[in-house]
């Protein structure tokens, strides 16, 4: 048996092709209907150079296997998820590696009804199936369809909003030459606005870097044509456009935090006493909001998989991770990066206010470090030795994801990676700014000095 070190907590991510190629998607798509009991698979892939290739091979494997494909093409994660739950199938898998670097490739699993497939719920029984020896052809293969679901995937996005009511804007909207431009291209004829197209042509070459917003010299392209074009706001997506990164009409790139807050607010508009789920690094502003429009804030574990249980146990009408992770109850609980900018367009016609407007009172009232990722030697240390040194002070402990520990005036919540040898450190204050940055520097200088 030879181990597949691509397989994560929550997809199949690798090198290509030393951890991912064609033989291994074989087998994953082989070991993805036994797993599953599968009588039909949506697929699709990304713009990667080496995304078509490995779907074919995974097709074939699940056609091997016995089950029918339901092949959607070049696609974003989203359009697979909306594949899973719209379409008469048993699941799905995309092949993508979103914002990894350009020589890697991976690929996300959806159940039946877009259900997520994790560590816990069945991709370990599919890593262990695709580690066998065990793949003999069925005596009947499965067949491929051929379909175009993008006319009522743009259907399925427009009924979030009402058109009548949306401003008419300048938007500046890069897609990093991922994917997304496909998706604003086809939803332009039904809105009143102006696109700005940047990096608007998918190109696995990616010729202006791995589409990730995160990265702060990714941003830059973005700001520039802002302020030159006198936009309203800008957006940017990842590679598989599952998330969607906002700056505003000043070009300034606004914390994730903040976006939570606003779409609890507009979508509780329209579902009054709604239940709303958070993740537990930042989250004073979004209680607060959800409890002003009459919601019910539910907490839950980062990550998507937690996100996505807690809100089907919870029936809540969202969930919003400071990660750009944004998850609604009308798709089927999945994560969309189409959905939020949409929203946030319709609350900026509705209040007729800009996004700085909406966002700065906010950001006034929580100002927040944003997420600070350090590098550390022992993680375990020193999440023990920071409750040690506040422990006199605290009001209130948070264990739902590493330590959050609450103060008179401020909080914080330090949480371990699930990937990486990394420590992510969250602090916000309570409309006290030059407090918020005194503990941050504090909290740091601490962990530092434990670390050297």
């Amino acid at each position: 048996m030879n181990a597949l070190t691509c397989f994560k907590s929550y997809d199949v991510r690798g090198k290509v092709p030393q951890e991912l190629n064609e033989d291994t998607a074989y087998k994953i798509g082989f070991a993805y209907v036994k797993q599953q009991q599968a009588n039909i698979v949506a697929v699709g892939y990304d713009i990667r150079l080496t995304s078509h290739s490995l779907c074919d091979s995974l097709a074939k494997g699940i056609m091997d296997a016995g089950a029918d494909v339901m092949h959607i093409g070049q696609c974003g994660t989203e359009e697979i998820y909306f594949a899973a739950f719209n379409e008469k199938v048993d699941g799905g898998i995309v092949v993508t590696a979103s914002h990894n670097p350009k020589n890697y490739n991976g690929m996300k699993f959806v159940g039946k009804g877009a259900l997520p497939i994790s560590g816990d719920t069945g991709l370990l029984e599919i890593k262990a199936l695709a580690e066998g020896n065990n793949f003999t052809p069925n005596n009947l293969v499965g067949c491929p369809t051929y379909i175009d679901t993008s006319p009522q995937y743009i259907e399925h996005l427009l009924s979030y909003i009402n058109v009548a009511t949306l401003p008419k804007l300048k938007i500046v909207v890069n897609a990093g030459n991922g994917g997304a431009g496909k998706i604003i291209d086809l939803l332009e004829p039904h809105l009143p606005f102006e696109f700005i197209k940047i990096q608007h042509e998918p190109d696995g070459n990616f010729p202006n870097g791995v589409p990730n917003p995160l990265l702060e010299e990714n941003r830059l392209t973005t700001q520039q044509a802002i302020i030159e074009h006198k936009a309203d706001m800008g957006i940017a997506w990842d590679g598989d456009f599952d998330r969607c990164f906002f700056f505003d009409e000043k070009g300034e790139f606004i914390e994730g935090y903040y976006l939570v807050g606003l779409l609890a607010k507009t979508l509780l508009q329209h579902n009054p006493g709604g239940k709303i789920v958070y993740d537990p690094r930042l989250y004073w502003n979004t209680i607060d909001i959800v409890e002003q429009a009459g919601g019910v804030p539910v907490k839950s574990k980062t990550g998507h998989a937690f996100i996505k249980e807690k809100m089907r146990a919870e029936n809540a009408i969202y969930g919003g991770e400071m990660s750009a992770h944004h998850y609604f109850k009308e798709f089927a609980y999945c994560d969309n990066g189409n959905i939020p900018w949409l929203l946030i367009c319709e609350l900026m016609g509705v209040t007729g206010k800009p996004i700085s407007s909406l966002v700065s009172e906010r950001q006034a009232l929580f100002p927040c470090s944003g997420e600070i990722n350090l590098r550390v030697g022992d993680a375990n240390l020193i999440l023990t030795e920071l409750e040690k040194h506040y422990a006199d002070q605290v009001s209130e402990y948070d264990r739902t994801d590493g330590l959050g520990m609450t103060f008179d005036n401020w909080r914080f919540n330090v949480r371990m990676s699930n990937t990486e040898p990394l420590l992510r450190i969250n602090i916000e204050s309570r409309a006290d700014t030059p407090l918020m940055k005194t503990k941050t520097q504090e909290v740091l200088d601490f962990i530092h000095a434990l670390n050297d």
